[in-house]
């Protein structure tokens, strides 16, 4: 028989959610910034790309709340659709590197053995190298993009997912309920995705968001060393390049950019915090 909790998962996750002012504050962090991508897809106060040699090197006022840059392009604008790539690339890469894990770790946990040794310390090996320099051969590779930026981070991120789903199903194959469906001869395919992974999943849903905040902050990295988005369309990591030969001039411009990765970075990990409340087993029975 599969484990079951007190209370449904939604329920736990509207009560943990509701009574942790942390979550809520990250939630609410994240949401300006996703908001803020989102509607740039059909509307910015200016148009991003622009020039307007007039109005260059603005502070920020009510006409341009984020100031303007060296061409007179509105900077608030710019952060608004550089969203879209920022979050877009580092959403993508995590769930390739999800899926990715999931085809690796979780055959490999299940069936153990000389396979399981094997690949583990292929995945030894390539986390032994930080992601961002992995990240960094593979655009390198690939020739700067955002769609390189994209594979380039799932590749880093891959090992990672395929550890941990590795890890969560070798603490779990030997579970009474999984032995009874073994013994039972329920295919494995069956056993995999219907008795384990929605045990592991929990687990993985905390790494994911981790993973995210990273992706956020790779990707302004790969940006800023001009390997990511090209111009004329705008990123986050583009942005701070850009401020970066302003910083006396315009600090705005690069400011602008940084507000809006923390916001993102910081958003995420309070939810990571909030989401491993809700998903830790050992509260479960002070539910």
């Amino acid at each position: 028989m599969r484990p079951t909790t007190k209370k449904s998962l939604l329920a736990r996750s509207l009560g943990v959610t509701t009574r942790n002012r942390q979550a809520v504050a990250g939630a609410l962090l994240l949401l300006g910034v996703v908001v803020a991508a989102l509607v740039s897809a059909v509307w910015t106060p200016y148009d991003p790309t622009a020039f307007d040699i007039a109005s260059a090197v603005t502070p920020p006022s009510w006409r341009h709340l984020a100031g303007t840059d060296e061409f007179g392009r509105d900077v608030f604008s710019r952060i608004m659709v550089g969203g879209q790539a920022s979050l877009g690339i580092s959403c993508s890469a995590v769930a390739l590197a999800l899926i990715v894990g999931l085809l690796v770790g979780l055959p490999v946990g299940y069936v153990g053995g000389a396979v399981d040794m094997i690949v583990s310390r292929v995945i030894d090996v390539v986390m032994a190298v930080p992601g961002l320099v992995l990240a960094l051969g593979v655009v390198a590779l690939l020739g700067p993009s955002g769609t390189s930026v994209t594979v380039a981070l799932a590749f880093a991120y891959s090992p990672i997912f395929a550890r941990v789903f590795r890890s969560a199903v070798v603490a779990t194959r030997d579970r009474p309920y999984v032995q009874a469906s073994r013994g039972l001869g329920v295919p494995a395919r069956i056993v995999l995705f219907e008795d384990i992974l929605p045990n592991v999943l929990p687990i993985v849903a905390v790494q994911a968001t981790t993973a995210l905040a990273w992706g956020v902050m790779d990707e302004a990295s790969l940006g800023f060393l001009g390997l990511g988005v090209q111009p004329p369309a705008p990123s986050w990591g583009s942005l701070l390049i850009e401020g970066r030969q302003y910083m006396f001039e315009a600090p705005w411009i690069a400011i602008g950019a940084g507000i809006a990765v923390v916001m993102a970075v910081l958003g995420t990990n309070m939810l990571g915090d909030a989401l491993r409340d809700v998903l830790d087993p050992r509260d479960w029975s002070r539910s």
